[in-house]
């Protein structure tokens, strides 16, 4: 696969991340009610690498527990390194619970739209190729 074009790998990643985006809400809907629980979402990946003489990644800041940490109840969520903390809360309720189901299904549709969008280009991109090839898109 060291061939595979950067577009696609592109798109691949990044329907990867919608998905994992997709569980990350629909795991933050799921304890709407859960007294305590901070919503939840998926930090954006850098696609700088797979641009030409470009400068690659950037390395997002990652949170490492300490055993005093540990000590004290802390633990990773699911997926530690790419899951982070929601920023874009509008309220928390009186029991520390900050999930607000209407945005959540808002950001369910955004994924909805970009996963489409996705695969969209992917079946663009893939009838390019056959037809730089020379076999018919059917």
């Amino acid at each position: 696969m060291g061939n595979t074009p950067a577009l696609l790998t592109g798109i691949k990643n990044n329907m990867h991340y919608l998905a994992e985006r997709q569980r990350v809400v629909a795991e933050n809907i799921a304890h709407g009610e859960t007294p305590g629980y901070k919503s939840r979402d998926v930090a954006r990946p850098s696609f700088g690498a797979l641009v030409d003489g470009g400068p690659g990644t950037v390395a997002t800041p990652q949170v490492q527990l300490t055993q005093g940490m540990r000590s004290l109840g802390a633990v990773l969520p699911a997926g530690a390194g790419n899951v982070i903390l929601d920023t874009d809360i509008v309220e928390t309720k009186p029991d520390g619970n900050n999930v607000t189901v209407e945005d959540q299904l808002m950001k369910m549709g955004e994924i909805q739209a970009d996963f489409t969008a996705m695969a969209s280009l992917y079946r663009k991109q893939l009838g390019l190729l056959r037809s730089a090839i020379g076999k018919s898109g059917g």
